[in-house]
């Protein structure tokens, strides 16, 4: 199969996959436990992948938690921050084309009285600018913005919105899912105070992920209501036995996204350049910012195309998708949002590429669309 899914998930890289065996079978201590050696390997295993994880971000190792992934981070981040920070108000800011992980978990705080407000985009899928600064206000402690959408790759500049956010001195996180390892994520540089990112998307394991909690000069982190409690691992804010193997692959991941991300994209804007001229013959529509998004995700509307009948058609020998793999099935808000008409959302495919496609593939899936077209 010939797989061009890759916002939804990523194949393992081999050297994590090997990176990985051993701690399944014979390294198998728990790194909480003391003294004997398989319990110190693991533990230092652990602290490996914690640095390995901060150097690609930037950060202190002291500043990454260890989640089952983003969909926990940002339910912890949004959930935590409020309920420590409640004195200072009860405002939620966030986007309408946020990941479900984040829409349901603000629903989930508006039906329990939390005030949510949802900002716009504009027709190329970025951030509402001016909208979100009329939404700040004396009550919002929180506001959350993805740093790259899933569904159409396109990259808000978070830096600008950080700033303005910070500025009302109201807390900033986002989910950097999609982006890790495909643009330039610099936290010394952009002062976010949460982030969000899961392992699978970047060629590492599912299951596992991280949350970025910002310390200060002193080394003392916000304080966040803790995830769960009970033996004080990851800080006290996330307590339960380490998963070992999984978080040596998360880590093994990040070292090899840092050492060929310089490689990494040019590859992948090449591909993709060569995508976009086989598909200009149908006369498609390109679905958000095609000068800021993520290299490699392309979310394209082609005339005459039934995107579901389509999909359907090549399934055995093409993973492609319409869209989010959290919205099973559903029509796209995100292009909704982004005031795109039914037709368009019904003949659009989201194609995102990795390290691992070639230019024989495109020729194949091109092959595929001239069947079906013609």
């Amino acid at each position: 199969m010939i797989y061009f899914d890759n916002s939804a998930t990523t194949p393992m890289d081999t050297r994590v996959i090997d990176k990985i065996k051993p701690y399944l079978k014979d390294l198998y201590g728990n790194p909480s436990s003391k003294y004997y050696d398989v319990a110190v390997q693991c533990k230092h295993a652990v602290d490996e992948s914690r640095k390995n994880v901060s150097e690609l971000l930037n950060c202190n190792p002291n500043e990454i938690i260890f989640t089952s992934g983003a969909s926990e981070s940002n339910n912890f981040i949004i959930k935590g921050v409020m309920d420590t920070y409640s004195d200072k108000g009860n405002h939620i800011v966030t986007s309408i084309v946020e990941h479900k992980s984040v829409l349901e978990t603000c629903k989930y705080m508006g039906d329990k009285g939390y005030d949510v407000s949802y900002v716009g985009v504009n027709s190329e899928g970025n951030l509402d600018i001016d909208e979100l600064k009329s939404e700040l206000g004396k009550d919002t402690v929180l506001t959350s913005i993805m740093w790259g959408n899933n569904e159409t790759g396109v990259v808000n500049d978070i830096e600008t919105i950080c700033s303005i956010v910070k500025s009302k001195d109201i807390f900033f996180h986002t989910d950097a899912t999609q982006v890790i390892g495909k643009v330039p994520v610099d936290l010394k540089k952009i002062p976010v105070d949460f982030l969000s990112l899961s392992g699978h998307k970047i060629c590492g394991p599912k299951g596992i992920g991280a949350t970025f909690i910002r310390s200060d000069e002193f080394g003392i982190p916000l304080e966040v209501t803790p995830l769960i409690h009970g033996g004080g691992q990851e800080y006290g804010y996330r307590s339960g036995t380490h998963n070992v193997p999984f978080i040596v692959g998360l880590g093994e991941a990040f070292k090899i996204a840092k050492e060929e991300m310089d490689e990494y994209i040019p590859k992948i804007l090449e591909l993709e350049h060569y995508l976009l001229e086989k598909l200009k013959k149908y006369d498609i529509k390109l679905n958000g910012n095609l000068k800021n998004k993520i290299p490699g995700v392309l979310n394209i509307s082609i005339p005459g195309l039934n995107n579901e009948i389509f999909i359907k058609k090549i399934k055995d020998e093409f993973a492609i998708s319409t869209g989010s793999a959290c919205s099973l099935g559903e029509p796209s808000y995100v292009l909704d949002a982004m005031g795109k008409s039914r037709e368009d959302i019904t003949s659009c495919l989201r194609i995102s590429l990795n390290k691992f496609n070639k230019k024989e593939e495109i020729d194949l899936f091109i092959q595929k669309l001239d069947h079906y077209l013609n």
